[in-house]
């Protein structure tokens, strides 16, 4: 089976592909899912088909709803390349599900872990547990922990009090459009249509609207000294419902294009928290104790209006954590395992190289979607202590165990 080569064209931070060969097409029949256990044969019959995958998608990242290529850290934009990734990782989960897989697996665990204390257990056994999973609600990572609806209450409550700082809020309002900014600036740079065009203008207005307000409640800027004027001038009167009325004229422009689905998806999102403080002023025309006054209002809506299972709040949280507003993906959901107070919670990355750059990044990824679950675990205030770790699969790697901010990796190879 020879391997498909694609002509691809750099854009910016962009690949997009500028030939028609045939796809590459396997059977993508998500065998996972399958509650028979898969013969041996089978596994024999489809490893040619994982290795060839494994060749053709080296240095091929899915990150987030993207693909990205590793060494460039550029975006592909090909529905062949994606197609082929689902049908990769569906083709491994069948085989980190296969009983010798599944042995070879507890014998590395006992191997590196020395207090392994269910020595029948191993992660990844059930099918539910090798499922992809987008981590992108509190509503989402309460079920999987099974939080409680009182505990729940405890959690809003408790990042509410957090991650609704008018400084968060303004963070990642700014972040989200600044992901815009890149890929409209590109769009832009091709000629593509007119609507990349508005769209960045509008960016520009939005960052500098959120930029004049950053300034002026800065306590280290001069502005703190500023007094109310007697006189109030209208025209420098402002509300939050401009950069609400921004923000639907950007959907608005942007809806239709492939590549920005992502960003528009997460302006939908931020346009909830932006609903709810429509009606705040941002003044220039008053002193800094009134400004903090506005950045109060703002802080007290949200927290009150934002439930639990608002993403708006999610992204919020995802901003205050890791600085970064994009929903996290993990390739195998796993899940918690443990007793007596002492409880282990594992997640699953799927790489297509285990170079020590694709490596790291699955690491991070995991460490991120891994931390979130940690955090509402200790908000919640559940009872055990909850342990770290993080496996990522890779065919023809070596075995071996990383240690990344005090939590465990494990990297497995895939092999017959």
């Amino acid at each position: 089976m020879g391997c498909r080569f694609l002509e691809l064209r750099y854009y910016g931070n962009h690949f997009i592909r500028t030939n028609k060969f045939a796809a590459f097409y396997l059977n993508s029949m998500f065998y996972h899912t399958s509650n028979d256990a898969l013969s041996l044969q089978w596994y024999h019959n489809e490893f040619p088909k994982v290795k060839e995958l494994t060749h053709l998608l080296a240095n091929v990242d899915a990150v987030n709803g993207r693909l990205i290529d590793v060494k460039s850290n550029s975006t592909f934009f090909d529905d062949d390349i994606e197609r082929d990734m689902c049908t990769f990782k569906s083709l491994v989960r069948g085989y980190v599900g296969s009983t010798f897989v599944q042995h070879k697996m507890k014998h590395v665990l006992a191997s590196f872990v020395s207090n392994v204390k269910n020595e029948s257990f191993t992660p990844f056994g059930k099918a539910t547990e090798r499922e992809p999973m987008v981590v992108d609600s509190l509503t989402k990572v309460s079920n999987f922990l099974n939080v409680s609806a009182q505990q729940r209450k405890l959690v809003r409550h408790k990042v509410c009090s957090q991650v609704t700082q008018h400084r968060i809020w303004t963070g990642a309002l700014k972040e989200v459009l600044n992901g815009f900014a890149i890929d409209l600036d590109c769009l832009s740079s091709r000629g593509l249509n007119n609507n990349a065009l508005l769209g960045a203008q509008i960016v520009h207005s939005c960052l500098n609207f959120l930029t004049e307000i950053g300034v002026f409640s800065d306590p280290g800027s001069s502005s703190w000294m500023k007094l109310s004027s007697s006189k109030v001038d209208f025209t420098d009167s402002r509300k939050w419902e401009d950069v609400l009325v921004m923000f639907n004229d950007l959907i608005e422009c942007c809806r239709k294009e492939t590549r920005l689905k992502l960003h528009v998806a997460k302006a939908e999102i931020t346009k909830e928290g932006l609903l709810h403080i429509r009606d705040v002023s941002v003044d220039k025309n008053v002193g800094y104790k009134e400004a903090q006054h506005q950045e109060s209002l703002v802080r007290k809506k949200l927290s009150k209006m934002l439930g639990h299972s608002s993403r708006c709040l999610f992204t919020l949280l995802l901003y205050y954590l890791y600085g970064r507003v994009v929903d996290i993906e993990v390739d195998m959901c796993g899940g918690v395992n443990g007793s007596n107070g002492r409880f282990c919670l594992f997640m699953g990355r799927i790489l297509t190289s285990d170079s020590e750059k694709m490596v790291g990044r699955g690491v991070k990824q995991l460490d991120r979607a891994l931390g979130i679950f940690k955090f509402v675990w200790e908000m919640a205030e559940m009872k055990g202590h909850l342990d770290l770790q993080g496996h990522m699969w890779c065919v023809g790697a070596d075995n071996r165990i990383l240690r990344y901010r005090g939590n465990t990796y494990f990297v497995h190879g895939i092999c017959l």
